[in-house]
């Protein structure tokens, strides 16, 4: 009997500490804990779908209290009474907002409460008449029942429109049968446009470099310092492009060939080459920052080109200057060579020729020209290299 009777206690014990154990988890989660709570009425009049007695009140998204019971208003059908308790220190004020918030996954819905103004009054609230709160109509739509209300607009707009739409995809439809009964023009149409518009792989153009002219060896070198400004051209010639003039005057570039610099500075470089070879002078440069010149060699590029694709013209306007700018004489130059052959290598090779005459009646006309008064005695020139 005594086993017996401690069994029954030791049950009953157990018993008693889980129902405790509960209860103290519910009234954990229902009461909030031990503080000091005020009462409120929140009012919808719309559906709380899913709100429950228990459920959470949040504060700009903080817990300061829950629901204790959710009752109808016979004399309104649509409209719901709940009963909050809210710690008392939460600043509830008349223009605070309330509504259904939806956490988590789940969607569980919970009382939402957004802050007033601060400088509005606290609500007086008591157990005997607790303060009210409508909550926003828009603010308390569940989600699955905006879902619903967007889905009602875009069926009504649909079906407003359904002969627009249907008239739509048959144009689709129409459009899709012409391009599949051409599909085979696609290609070449599509390879039209990219030859009109410059696109596609392009083959990269030969690179050719003027020859430097051969001169005969001077037998008395000038005593001058000459410099050789950059020559000037117009912007057609200013590039690396290599021109070909049609018979209607147009010039056209050459796509499979260009030169390896843009032409000035090519003419420039080979004339002062050829000059320094020659020996016609006691220095030959392009201007250079503190030197000084007796004598500057202006040149200005009028043509350059291959007229109808066979003869290589090159002419060439010189000026001098003397060591005080003034300008002393002017020449002009010119010189026309045949191509061998209708080809680019060929063409070069006709400019080449075109341009080593005119550097050769350059150089003789420079040496016609009287030196200026500032001159050194010549002098001999220096062996052959």
């Amino acid at each position: 009997m005594e086993i017996h009777a401690r069994y029954i206690q030791m049950g009953a014990f157990t018993v008693a500490v889980i129902a405790a154990g509960f209860a103290f988890v519910y009234w954990l989660n229902a009461a909030g804990g031990m503080g000091q709570r005020k009462p409120f009425v929140v009012v919808f009049d719309t559906p709380v779908s899913g709100l429950l007695r228990g459920s959470a009140v949040l504060f700009n998204g903080v817990r300061v209290g829950e629901v204790r019971r959710l009752s109808l208003d016979a004399a309104a059908p649509t409209r719901v009474r709940v009963d909050v308790s809210i710690e008392a220190s939460t600043p509830v004020r008349a223009d605070t907002a309330a509504g259904l918030d939806f956490q988590g996954i789940t969607g569980a819905p919970a009382i939402a409460l957004v802050a007033g103004s601060a400088d509005k009054p606290l609500l007086s609230t008591s157990d005997k008449e607790p303060a009210v709160l409508v909550a926003d109509a828009a603010a308390s739509r569940s989600m699955s029942q905006a879902a619903r209300d967007a889905l009602g607009r875009l069926n009504d707009l649909l079906a407003q429109n359904a002969a627009p739409l249907h008239t739509t995809i048959a144009n689709l439809e129409t459009f899709s049968d012409a391009l599949a009964r051409n599909a085979g023009k696609l290609d070449s149409i599509a390879a039209g446009l990219e030859r009109m518009t410059g696109g596609g792989a392009k083959a990269k153009p030969v690179v050719f470099d003027l020859r430097v002219p051969s001169l005969p060896r001077a037998e008395i070198t000038a005593a001058l310092q000459l410099v050789v400004p950059d020559p000037s051209a117009l912007s057609a010639l200013d590039n690396e492009r290599i021109y070909r003039k049609s018979k209607d005057g147009a010039l056209e570039p050459l796509s499979e060939a260009q030169w390896s610099d843009t032409l000035p500075k090519l003419v420039q470089v080979k004339i002062i080459r050829a000059i320094e070879d020659a020996g016609l002078f006691t220095g030959v440069t392009r201007p250079l920052e503190g030197l000084g010149s007796d004598m500057q060699l202006l040149i200005d590029i009028r043509r350059f080109e291959l007229e109808d694709g066979t003869q290589g013209i090159v002419e060439l306007v010189a000026k001098t200057v003397d060591g005080k700018g003034r300008l002393t004489s002017t020449a002009g130059f010119v010189a026309r060579t045949t191509a061998m052959a209708d080809t680019p290598s060929s063409a070069i090779a006709a400019l080449d020729l075109s341009f080593a005459k005119v550097v050769l009646e350059m150089t003789d006309w420079l040496r016609r020209r009287p030196p200026p008064a500032a001159a050194a005695e010549p002098r001999r020139p220096p062996p052959a290299r």
